[in-house]
């Protein structure tokens, strides 16, 4: 596949006096802070629906059916069709092949639904509808011994009237290729006519009865090539039915035709695959009710699907198109993701695959391009991560030689700023780069910087703690450029309409804030992405912070269908989905609990109801422009799992914050939450929520393993507006406010809240 950046590939795709502070102010104080801005959203604004059920879905939608770390990406479409060799040459809807089925009649039909045989199942049933028939398409993978990797499709034809319905089944071939027709002791056999590669195998199957033998199949010459299987009769207690099979692996046709017979037990092996199958590694495991239980296992899914071994190493990779690669900013969340679901020893691999993408400069250097400076920075912020939730700090001085480069790497950018006689270098800041999130180009611009204090912010902290003093450039250089942009931040500010003042990631001295179309103009939201970052996990502000302050104004400003809009590259009447989880996260560090809760809900609500998500769509009454990005995205699928970690765990510097996210939406379901051995850089902790008889209140068990203590632990004083904390039993606690402060030496206790 040919290699292409974000920025080639969306290129292509779309012609006052800020403090640093190290630490964070108590959280719950923040919301009546941010309200003391007249003429500003509010800080906790009316609450959502809560409902999850998938309303903002993309109308156009690819879901991945093969198995984890597969070669082979294969994808269905949200019609039934199968896709294959996606190409980043011909955009995001570029596949050589595509596979159709249908019925051949005058009548074009309509799909009616597709679905999962579960979240962790990816068997996949598509329902289309003619005036006479309904057609079900049930679309898995397989990879049985002595036969390899195979994809199927088992067409089903029935009748809604109690007589019988003549059928004609229809495959099209979309390709670039030229197929033709072979047959073989009553089989067809499609192939691709100059490499002779099969394509496809397929036989009706079912009733004998029911399959007219006079006449052979056929395949129409003109593009799209169709073929015509047998035509055959359905009624209602005998549907019509066939089954077509696509072999992955350069198989002979002659293998893969012999399982056409047993359609079902196929179907029983890939059941049999993903039922032995589990979304988390031990001692890991999560214990969530309703939707939220699905997609975190569905989410572990889609990220298992999307990797691969690239050249040796196992790469958590984005996506199974145009993403299919290493992007440093999208791993360094996949691979906290991983390690929340229990798979450690991957997410070491993925860490090292990482680094190993550092060049001679020291810069770490990914798919990002060379001006996402940024990249260096993550990963250190993601080497420290990895080690604080391993407990193991033996990878930081492995590394240290390359940590060392690195540093050097991003110093001499501060340099280079300087010798462009940009006003960054008058700053003090990084060098111009490519700001990314709807921004292209090399320009002035924040996202670097910002994303660089926290990389460096993360490491030096580690640094001390380890006393590795070869890193203490991290604290220096960290320093400088903190307090460089404190001096940019208040100049650079600008006035939202509605009356307050936010940092946008692109400087003043832009052209294109005054190009003479509105429409060609930078956007206060564009680029934002990178600022949500630096507020958490970076931790780079206080929370107090007009920086701070102002970013929740403005995402709350934009926001359409429940979550942020025109964030991205789609400027104009869209969302970029995942970056909902950016600002969820943003407000759960904040203790504006309701605000994440309704994001977070929002961005669920833009998935598919196969559990996944496009990187960018249209706003539902949008009248303009398209789709944008991979799908399924796995960043997507890492915020996903990230928040519903945190909303029953949150690490916040050396503050362990249990309970920050639940809500009375959580609670009306009165069933338990529960994680088991999930890693914090406090040590493994166990969490059990469960309602106590007959809706009395709740009960949180809690148990942490061996780690350093936390500094502060605290919990909410209420849970949802019914519950109020009642006692502890275990350990001495006070409360403050808002919050239950636990004693931290206590490493097992229970907690209860009455109505």
């Amino acid at each position: 596949m040919k290699h292409i950046d974000r920025r080639d590939f969306l290129g292509g795709v779309l012609a006052s006096g800020a403090t640093l502070a190290a630490s964070a102010l108590p959280a719950a104080e923040v919301p009546a802070a941010l309200q003391s801005q007249p003429a500003a959203p509010k800080a906790e604004p009316a609450h959502g629906s809560s409902a999850i059920d998938f309303r903002y879905a993309p109308r156009e939608y690819q879901t991945a059916f093969c198995f984890p770390d597969d070669p082979h990406k294969s994808l269905v479409s949200q019609a039934g069709h199968l896709l294959y060799g996606f190409d980043n040459g011909g955009g995001i809807y570029y596949f050589p092949l595509k596979i159709g089925f249908a019925l051949r009649g005058m009548m074009t039909p309509k799909v009616l639904s597709q679905r999962l045989e579960s979240p962790t199942i990816p068997i996949v049933r598509t329902t289309i509808e003619y005036p006479e028939v309904s057609v079900v398409l049930t679309t898995f993978a397989t990879n049985d011994p002595g036969e390899g990797r195979v994809d199927n499709v088992i067409l089903e034809a029935t009748p809604h009237s109690t007589g019988a319905v003549d059928v004609e089944p229809v495959v099209s071939f979309d390709s670039t290729e030229e197929v033709e027709l072979e047959e073989k002791d009553g089989v067809p056999i499609v192939v691709y006519r100059k490499s002779r590669k099969v394509v496809m195998v397929g036989k009706a199957i079912g009733h004998a009865a029911s399959v007219t033998q006079a006449g052979t199949s056929r395949l129409d010459i003109d593009r799209p090539w169709r073929l015509s299987l047998h035509r055959g009769q359905a009624t209602k207690a005998s549907p019509y039915r066939a089954f077509y099979r696509f072999p992955q692996a350069s198989q002979d046709a002659a293998l893969v035709a012999a399982g056409l017979s047993v359609p079902e037990d196929r179907l029983k092996s890939c059941r049999a695959f993903w039922a032995s199958w589990s979304a988390f590694r031990s001692p890991v495991a999560w214990t969530l009710p309703g939707r939220q239980g699905e997609f975190v296992e569905a989410c572990a899914r889609n990220i298992l699907q999307a990797r691969e071994v690239r050249d040796g190493k196992l790469t958590f990779q984005v996506g199974p198109t145009c993403y299919r690669g290493l992007w440093v900013v999208d791993g360094n969340f996949i691979l906290e993701a991983a390690r929340y679901l229990g798979f450690d020893k991957e997410a070491i691999e993925g860490l090292r695959t990482t680094w190993a993408n550092q060049l001679s400069t020291g810069q770490v250097l990914s798919a990002g391009g060379k001006e996402h400076w940024k990249d260096t920075a993550i990963a250190m912020f993601t080497l420290v991560r990895q080690c604080e939730l391993s407990q193991d700090w033996s990878l930081l001085r492995e590394f240290e030689p390359q940590v060392v480069h690195a540093i050097e790497f991003l110093r001499s950018l501060q340099l280079l700023a300087v010798s462009q006689g940009s006003a960054l270098g008058r700053y003090g800041l990084l060098a111009r780069g490519f700001a990314d999130g709807g921004v292209g180009g090399i320009r002035d611009e924040f996202t670097n910087t910002v994303w660089a204090l926290a990389g460096l912010k993360a490491l030096a902290e580690a640094a001390e703690s380890q006393k590795m003093d070869n890193l203490k450039a991290a604290r220096l250089l960290h320093d400088q450029l903190q307090s460089a942009f404190a001096k940019a931040a208040p100049l650079e500010m600008r006035r939202y309409e509605t009356g307050f003042d936010y940092l946008p990631m692109v400087l003043k001295n832009d052209p294109d804030w005054n190009l003479p179309d509105p429409w060609d103009r930078l956007r206060p939201q564009g680029a934002q992405w990178a600022l949500s970052h630096a507020i958490f996990p970076g931790r780079v502000f206080d929370p107090h912070d007009l920086v701070v302050r102002g970013h929740v104004h403005l995402m709350q400003a934009v926001t359409r269908e429940g979550i942020p809009s025109e964030t991205g590259w789609n400027q104009h009447n869209s969302v970029w989905n995942y970056n909902a989880g950016f600002v969820a996260e943003v407000y759960l560090w904040m203790g504006m609990r309701q605000a994440a809760h309704d994001t977070f809900v929002g961005f669920l609500n833009h998935a598919s109801p196969q559990y996944c998500w496009r990187e960018e769509q249209p706003l539902q009454d949008s009248m303009v422009l398209t789709y944008v990005g991979d799908m399924p995205h796995n960043w997507a699928s890492a915020e996903c799992i990230r928040y519903l970690r945190h909303m029953l765990a949150l690490e916040d510097g050396g503050h362990l914050r249990l309970l920050a996210g639940i809500t009375a939406s959580e609670l009306a379901t009165s069933k338990p939450y529960r994680l088991d051995g999930t890693p914090t850089r406090f040590g493994r902790v166990n969490l059990n929520l469960e309602p106590l008889d007959r809706s009395q209140g709740w009960r949180l068990n809690y148990e942490r393993e061996a780690g350093p203590a936390p500094a502060k632990l605290s919990l909410p004083a209420s849970l949802g507006a019914h519950f109020q904390f009642s006692q502890i039993e275990g350990a001495r606690s006070r409360t403050e406010g808002d919050l239950v402060l636990v004693d931290c030496a206590a490493s097992k206790w229970s907690a209860y809240w009455k109505a």
